[in-house]
């Protein structure tokens, strides 16, 4: 499963016709082959951040359905909310392997353990690959276990 992680910056003003984009490109998604989390709007106070996440059982799976932008007329018509309104001034995509509750580790991160120096606690300074240096405190990544002193 791939997940996409999209971080728009949106125009306040415009929150209604984003909010009309988010819901067709929700449907759109779920139509061809995708499963969307939702869209994540501003709550309180001035905010022009928004999220969107949606994933798909694979990258082929993203691309099939990426394949249609710009030609199927459903997809342009979703698209001509944003550019019309104005309401999306721009935004990044990201793609992520989303960790759910109950699911087993990857067999390749059960082979190897990933330790990470971390000094202060809490803030990684560097990789030290599979190596243990000093008194510094080791993290297993791949595991999130704290491995000691």
């Amino acid at each position: 499963m791939i997940t996409c992680v999209v971080e728009y910056v949106i125009d306040p003003a415009q929150i209604d016709a984003f909010e009309r984009f988010a819901r067709r490109w929700m449907e759109l998604v779920n139509l061809h082959g995708g499963t969307h989390h939702g869209y994540f709007l501003p709550g309180e106070g001035a905010s022009d951040k928004a999220l969107a996440l949606f994933s798909f059982p694979s990258l082929a799976a993203y691309e099939r359905y990426r394949a249609l932008f710009g030609t199927d007329p459903e997809f342009v018509a979703a698209d001509q909310i944003r550019d019309e309104s104005g309401c999306v001034l721009r935004y990044e995509r990201t793609f992520m392997r989303p960790l759910l509750p109950g699911q087993r580790l990857r067999a390749s991160c059960r082979k190897r353990r990933i330790q990470t120096r971390v000094d202060p606690p809490g803030v990684v300074l560097e990789d030290l690959g599979p190596v243990a240096v000093g008194q510094r405190r080791l993290v297993d990544v791949a595991l999130g276990v704290v491995l000691g002193e």
